[in-house]
């Protein structure tokens, strides 16, 4: 039953909770011991806050008869460790910042605790978030559930494993070029990047390329949480339009006969698994069986744009505030932000320049269909330290892109895309299959995600062997 409910949707928790079938000091007590026992295999947190978030799940426990009160009243969540969390340990998963504990939260973790959630502790990420593997060398390589030996993907790694091995019931994640939608993906679990401007970064400056987001087990606890992060702050660089509905209603309702293409071409010249082309294929042939018109079509995407995206990757990278000093640095950050730090300001205004204008040329693209179909990634996930090189530390960087070559895209464009776990490939990994949409259409992703969850349910696969891992770690240790 513990193990049942470990695994249990944040929205049905937050209806146990409120019809006093199970406390927060259940739910809380629960993660904590499954936190115990598997995050020593998987090291998908780095800071916990178990103490503060029992306090907060007795005082919640005490308001549980309330009526008014907000929609995850008393379910526990993980926040991903770039985000601030006053009182909570936050190190952007750099060795500078180990000792660093912010005075006050983001905006998207003050609306996700206005909205009842408790906060257990911070989840695993690359230094500043800057690869797609999740194996900062200050606080360790987080293994896939699925295969240990693997990555879990990046930047929001730790938070998709935390979520996958029911350590938590769901996650806060953010996606700067596919951060979300890649751990995702590897981890069997649906998560969705917002459309630019949808969910404020405040305090800090707008980000061109990066949201936060959900990672779930299921479509309805993502627009939920997506109804709870969105919203503007007065001073936001973009704003997106409001949604004509909440994101939950969409998660019930029928998304009509769409006009859907799909495509295995990757905006970068890579080659792309046979798995993770038949995920494609797969998730084309459901919709079809379901109604809709689809055909194989994709933008033609200027070669350029992966360079322009590049040029701002590596100017971000050394414009971290503050900037910690170079040698402290992962050496594949190190060498990003010597390539940023030699960027000049015209040559980051082209690139911007360049995004802009391809953006709209494959937004155009969106005329004549409602979605795109592709897959998430490129291949299985890479084994750990895969494509580290001591003697070049940046073909780690340029490695990334043979995995994920189908994500930026969106980023750059700034529209919105989700990650849907509707295949498994020949080695028993998850595949998920990107749905890419219109400019501030989540309405449209959720209702198609929706509606492929049904026709092929996926909330109920686990990771095999993990838990006998951590058995077999618990022996050795005592």
């Amino acid at each position: 039953m513990s193990t049942d409910l470990a695994f249990a949707p944040a929205i049905e928790q937050a209806q146990l909770v409120r019809g006093k079938q199970v406390s927060p000091v259940e739910l809380v007590e629960l993660y904590a011991r499954r936190i115990e026992r598997l995050n020593p295999v998987l090291n998908a947190w780095v800071t916990l806050a178990l103490d503060r978030a029992m306090d907060e799940a007795r005082a919640a426990e005490a308001r549980a008869g309330d009526e008014d009160l907000p929609a995850f009243h008393g379910v526990p969540i993980s926040i991903k460790d770039l985000n601030d969390t006053a009182g909570i340990r936050t190190t952007h998963g750099t060795a500078t910042y180990a000792d660093r504990i912010p005075g006050y939260d983001d905006h998207v973790v003050s609306r996700l605790r206005a909205a009842g959630f408790i906060v257990l502790g911070k989840t695993n990420t690359p230094e500043f978030g800057t690869t797609p593997w999740t194996e900062p060398p200050a606080y360790g390589v987080c293994r896939n559930p699925w295969d240990t030996s693997r990555t879990s993907g990046g930047s929001s790694g730790g938070a998709a494993v935390a979520l996958a091995a029911g350590m938590c019931p769901v996650s806060q994640g953010s996606d700067g070029g596919g951060s979300i939608r890649i751990p995702a993906s590897v981890c069997g679990l649906y998560g969705i990047k917002p459309s630019r401007g949808r969910v404020s970064a405040a305090p800090d400056p707008g980000s061109l390329l990066s949201q936060n987001g959900p990672i779930s087990r299921t479509v309805s606890d993502a627009a939920a949480l997506l109804d709870v992060m969105s919203g503007p702050v007065a001073g936001d660089a973009w704003t997106a339009p409001p949604p004509q509905r909440e994101f939950l209603a969409e998660a019930t309702t029928p998304p009509g006969r769409l006009r859907i293409a799909f495509s295995c071409k990757p905006p970068a010249d890579v080659p792309v698994a046979p798995g993770n082309q038949e995920g494609v294929r797969r998730a084309a042939g459901l919709l079809s069986d379901l109604g809709h018109d689809v055909e194989e079509d994709s933008p033609e995407y200027d070669p350029g744009l992966v360079d322009a995206f590049l040029t701002i990757w590596f100017v971000g990278a050394a414009a971290q505030d503050p900037m910690p000093p170079l040698e402290t640095l992962d050496p594949v950050n190190r060498a990003l932000a010597e390539l940023g730090e030699t960027t000049s300001g015209p040559a980051f205004r082209r690139a911007w320049n360049r995004i802009e204008r391809e953006s709209r040329r494959i937004v155009s693209f969106f005329d004549r269909y409602d979605v795109l179909v592709t897959p998430t990634v490129a291949s299985p996930p890479p084994l750990h330290g895969q494509y580290k090189d001591a003697e070049q530390p940046l073909m780690e960087f340029f490695g990334a892109i043979n995995f994920v070559p189908f994500t930026g895209a969106w980023n750059s464009t700034g529209q919105p895309a989700a990650t849907v776990p509707v295949h498994t490939d020949e080695l028993g990994l998850p595949v998920g299959v990107q749905l890419a949409g219109r400019q501030y259409d989540e309405a449209t992703l959720i209702r198609l995600s929706a509606q492929l969850e049904q026709a092929a349910p996926w909330a109920h696969r686990r990771p095999p062997g993990v838990e006998a891992e951590a058995d077999v770690l618990s022996r050795r240790g005592s």
